[in-house]
């Protein structure tokens, strides 16, 4: 949520990056412009409610006095409960302007780190750097490859659960559990991750918190006659540890890396990615969460995005890593790194990686505050980022592994995690 004394003291500095996200903050009726009239609004009501305040002290002292020169007073006393009506009266305007107010900030996205680079959509997005020899030959697709193997069973899945669902066997299987075991590994023993695990149901305030309500209520699967929702990423549960506390400044950054199943209605997807394993209903991940102060924030996301990087070059996958213009950033999120693993089959990158830094926005919605020595609580800042998506790292595994024999060669990574086995035939 943003600032309301930055909504007030830096208007026009927060309209210019929040324009460069593409919203129409001229739009009376959009959420800014009624933020705005609210904000206006609020400050008429609290003028005359201050104004009446005045009047009825003015009121009552000179009831006082009438009273004391046993003068009658009467007139003044139908006065004084006018006024103090009207006083009532526009307490409760004042209140249920407040609540609007407060409402309308929850929908008004974080405004862009003035790093970020201008663009209208995700081919603005500014290519960082690229690791790895992209396989240029002709490759399967991953659906192909594991259907031959006899390892992805798409049919399976579509029986149990419907489209979008996919059973793992054998090898598969035991890549997906190896690959969130190596993943969880290098995170905590080589770069120092707290791992924690956390529920998969979550309640409204927790996904209030993190940014993914009320805005994206449409994409969340939600429990039938619980105010209660599944998780669509471990950021929800982690980051929301420290819901409604004040942290040390001493002990921050906090760190933690967790495994979790994600589910996603992906409601706005219709017909893309139909086919295979790259955009599910559910699948598994390993999230990168860091609490940080303000000032560290930027610098934390280039640490996190590094850790990211760390596994995919383990993995031996090629990848490049992108900046996300300002039209393609996430509504939580002032600025993101995305990275992309080279798919051979459709001769591209793929996502495989998300790594923001949200300033203050989570920690003031989710009410998680820090304290320097000596200083005021001031809400904490947060990133995060995959660690990465499992599902995907098995697709690219799978492709950039595949052999003309029609097996798949095992990166040396995760063969201690496969029983030593070297390819998958």
């Amino acid at each position: 949520m943003i600032d309301r004394q930055a909504f007030r003291r830096s208007f026009d500095e927060m309209s210019a990056a929040l324009a460069r996200r593409g919203m129409d903050v001229d739009d009376p009726n959009g959420p800014w412009g009624r933020a705005r009239a609210l904000d206006t609004r609020q400050r008429e009501l609290k003028s005359q409610a201050e104004a009446l305040q005045a009047e009825r002290n003015r009121v009552s002292r000179l009831i006082g006095q009438k009273k004391g020169k046993g003068e009658d007073a009467s007139a003044e006393l139908i006065a004084m409960g006018e006024v103090s009506r009207k006083v009532k009266e526009l307490e409760a305007q004042a209140k249920e302007a407040e609540a609007a107010f407060t409402a309308v900030l929850m929908e008004i996205p974080n405004p862009l780190h003035a790093s970020v680079p201008d663009g209208n959509s995700e081919d603005d997005n500014v290519e960082i750097h690229r690791w790895g020899d992209p396989r240029r030959d002709e490759v399967p697709p991953h659906w192909d490859i594991g259907a031959d193997l006899g390892i992805l069973d798409f049919e399976a899945g579509a029986t149990l659960a419907g489209s979008r669902f996919t059973v793992l066997r054998g090898a598969a299987a035991r890549m997906e559990r190896a690959l969130m075991q190596f993943m969880l590994n290098t995170h905590v023993d080589e770069h120092g991750y707290e791992e924690v695990w956390v529920p998969a149901i979550v309640n409204r305030k927790t996904m209030t918190g993190t940014g993914q309500l009320p805005k994206f209520e449409d994409d969340l699967y939600k429990l039938e006659g619980e105010d209660a929702f599944l998780i669509p990423t471990a950021e929800v549960p982690v980051t929301n540890l420290y819901q409604g506390q004040i942290l040390d400044a001493e002990n921050l950054p906090i760190r933690h890396c967790a495994y979790t199943p994600c589910f996603r209605r992906e409601a706005g997807s219709a017909g893309r990615d139909v086919r295979g394993m790259i955009r599910q209903h559910q699948f598994d991940k390993v999230e990168l969460v860091h609490l940080t102060t303000t000032e560290r924030a930027l610098s934390d996301l280039e640490t996190l995005t590094g850790h990211a990087e760390a596994i995919l070059q383990a993995l031996e996958l090629p990848y490049r890593l992108i900046e996300l213009c300002g039209a393609d950033v996430g509504f939580s999120a002032q600025k993101t790194y995305d990275l992309e693993v080279w798919l051979p089959s459709q001769q591209c990158y793929r996502e495989i990686s998300s790594c923001s830094s949200f300033g203050q926005f989570q920690g003031r919605r989710a009410g998680i505050r820090y304290r320097k020595e000596g200083g005021k609580p001031q809400p904490v800042a947060t990133l995060n980022g995959s660690g990465l998506a499992i599902g995907r790292c098995l697709v690219a595994i799978l492709e950039n592994g595949w052999q003309q024999d029609g097996s798949v060669a095992i990166p040396q990574a995760l063969q201690g995690y496969m029983g030593g086995a070297q390819s998958i035939m």
